[in-house]
């Protein structure tokens, strides 16, 4: 592939979260030196890049997306020299390192929040979204926090209201405040000095709000049991048209630094998401597109999907997929272990960059929670709505011994079902494991430009059926998955070729010259003869 195509293009990413990756010192949580004792296995993977969830000093509230400290390492990770270590080991093996970046909001213990809150000429006062009630015991506006009840906290001592759109010990920055930007800027400064190789950045569509604080209109589609944040459309308080420049200077901060990237955590339609691309290609080199969660798993759905997204994309935009991360529920346990097979084969041949979750590659399922074991504020918040995020968090599985080789102490989360089925041990061994498809399927998408870099062309779609092909060059490949849970047929004549790869991990360099019989939930890959 040639030399002048961005990593991030051409690359697989992976999510580490690092409090479930690998623990070195016996605590139960996992670390830095962890992550680094793990990087043989993700260069052996053959992934690009590892993204790492947030490992800045935190109270934990909200498992370090409340951040106290910008520039440090919390002590439960380990220190700035075990970073360093980190970035250094990375960069050693062939891999890129990306930090997760949280502006929009703070922990309520930050400095800069102490001292906002102090008084109300304070200087860093406006660091903050302050605001007067609205008339006797009437609250700023009607803002909902996405963790439940109002996003406002009243400070009795200054007598104001601050704005939080998640826990009230996460109050939110003011975008509008020229000097947030600039602290902010130099936040990112500092870890691309220090080699980190970009951000993901967390909540990106909130970081602009109306500047008139006008109440958000009621969802007319809003029924009784769902997520209470869901009962506002949030069109005043998220996806404002300001928040393009503030992304745009945040690429400005990246753009000082060679072969960095800019990803930006946004939950919004395909249609919406693509505006997060920025005037010219000048805002987020990625806008992570969440779409293949909340589709119904369907190939004439997933077909639309692809379709819509494809045609929304900005001339010259690189898309992106994902199957799961730490806020959302595991593939395995969405769609059962056959189809999470198929779904990566999805993930890894589709047009555009990939990022997998860490487990998704053992298929690892998704863990019931027992109520005393619970840590998600969200389900803390809000029990019983099917919110608590802990049971996609659980440790990875790396083997069978004690805690599946996680770590010697009892993990902060309990290690979750099928642990002696599905480690990384075992699979590796296991030529036909999940493990095996994926590195299977790495290994074809990186030898292959049409899979790193070519078109996509769709052929065809049904209830079960899913074809398209991929183009690069003159070479094309044949990709065919079945969703349906009984055998299928791809029959249109004109494509012959030979197998690749199946799911199944058999049939590699089967010739194919007319209908392709597929197993159930079945997918393979056809290099297309001339």
């Amino acid at each position: 592939m040639s030399q002048n195509i961005p990593w991030w293009k051409s690359g697989v990413m992976y999510q580490v979260y690092p409090r479930s990756f690998q623990d070195s010192d016996g605590d139960g949580v996992g670390d830095l030196r962890g992550i680094v004792r793990r990087l043989p296995y993700l260069a052996d993977l053959g992934i690009d890049a590892l993204w790492l969830s947030p490992v800045f000093p935190s109270p934990m509230d909200d498992f370090g997306y409340d951040i106290c400290d910008y520039t440090w390492i919390d002590p439960l990770f380990g220190t700035l020299e075990d970073f360093d270590a980190l970035i250094e080991a990375a960069h050693g093996q062939g891999l890129k390192v990306i930090l997760d970046l949280v502006p929009n909001h703070t922990s309520d213990r930050h400095p800069w929040f102490v001292e906002s809150r102090s008084s109300r000429d304070n200087p860093k006062r406006d660091w903050y979204i302050w605001r007067d009630s609205r008339g006797e015991g009437e609250l700023p506006n009607n803002w909902l926090s996405e963790f439940g009840g109002s996003s406002w906290e009243f400070d009795p001592a200054t007598g104001q209201f601050y704005y939080h759109a998640f826990l009230r010990s996460q109050p939110d920055l003011n975008w509008r405040n020229p000097q947030v930007r600039r602290a902010i800027h130099e936040v990112m400064r500092f870890w691309l000095r220090r080699g980190v190789d970009g951000f993901r950045v967390d909540v990106m569509w909130h970081l602009a709000k109306d500047e008139l604080l006008r109440d958000n209109p009621a969802n007319p589609d809003y029924l009784p049991g769902q997520q209470p944040y869901q009962q506002l459309l949030p069109i005043y308080s998220t996806d404002r048209p300001e928040v393009h420049d503030v992304v745009a200077e945040l690429r400005r901060v990246v753009e000082e630094f060679n072969d960095r990237v800019l990803i930006g955590e946004i939950y919004l339609p395909p249609e919406k998401l693509v505006a997060y691309y920025g005037q010219n290609l000048a805002g987020a080199h990625l806008p992570f597109n969440f779409a293949l969660i909340s589709t119904p798993w369907t190939a004439s759905a997933v077909a639309r999907l692809i379709d819509v997204y494809e045609a929304a994309l900005p001339p010259g935009a690189w898309p992106n997929w994902v199957l799961g991360n730490h806020d959302r529920p595991r593939i395995a346990s969405r769609i059962g272990d056959d189809q999470a097979r198929v779904a990566a084969m999805l993930l890894l041949t589709l047009r555009g960059t990939p990022t997998l979750y860490y487990g998704d590659e053992i298929g690892m399922p998704q863990a019931d929670i027992a109520p005393d074991q619970v840590r998600d504020p969200w389900e803390k918040n809000l029990p019983g709505l099917g919110l608590g995020r802990d049971g996609y968090r659980t440790p990875m599985r790396w083997d069978l011994t004690t805690y599946g080789g996680f770590s010697t102490g009892k993990p902060w989360l309990p290690p979750g079902p099928d642990l002696a089925s599905c480690n990384v041990a075992s699979e590796a061994d296991n030529p036909t494991s999940m493990l095996s498809l994926y590195r299977a399927l790495i290994a074809l998408r990186r030898s292959m430009p049409e899979l790193a870099l070519g078109d996509y062309r769709p052929i065809e779609s049904s209830s079960d059926l899913l074809a398209y092909t991929r183009e690069y060059e003159g070479q094309r490949v044949l990709v065919i998955l079945n969703f349906g849970r009984a055998p299928a047929s791809f029959g249109p004549s004109g494509w012959p070729g030979h197998i690749l790869l199946s799911t199944y991990m058999d049939r590699q360099d089967e010739l194919i010259t007319g209908v392709v019989a597929l197993r159930a939930s079945e997918g393979v890959v056809v290099r297309l003869l001339d």
